[in-house]
């Protein structure tokens, strides 16, 4: 592809570009009081967008990124455990119990507990 070619290209993608944003601003309906808000169906917000989550959000979200963790472990783990045999097994059992052993103890000071 030559140079001119490339810039023939990126000038037709931005023209694209540029034509599904004018013809969504033409085709976009008017603004009412109940599309004014993001979120709650047009009501009012009850606090600040900036205010303070309790910590114990905190540790639920970190509890999620455990087992969001374990599954980025486990998927590559499927395609080569019938080539690392025993080993394989072996090493994914052992993160598992140390995964275990935090839900044991966040479930132990009650971390899972909203009461």
């Amino acid at each position: 592809m030559t140079v001119t070619g490339a810039l023939v290209l990126l000038a037709v993608a931005l023209v694209g570009v540029a034509g599904l944003y004018g013809i969504a601003f033409a085709a976009r309906l008017g603004g009412t009081r109940a599309n004014l808000y993001p979120f709650l169906s047009g009501h009012s917000p009850a606090e600040h967008a900036v205010s303070r989550y309790h910590v114990r959000w905190y540790t639920v979200s970190m509890i999620y990124l455990v087992f969001d963790m374990e599954m980025v472990f486990m998927y590559p783990w499927t395609l080569v455990v019938a080539e690392k045999g025993t080993s394989a097994v072996v090493e994914m059992f052992v993160f598992l119990a140390i995964l275990f052993a935090g839900v044991v103890y966040a479930w132990r000071e009650g971390a899972l507990r909203w009461a």
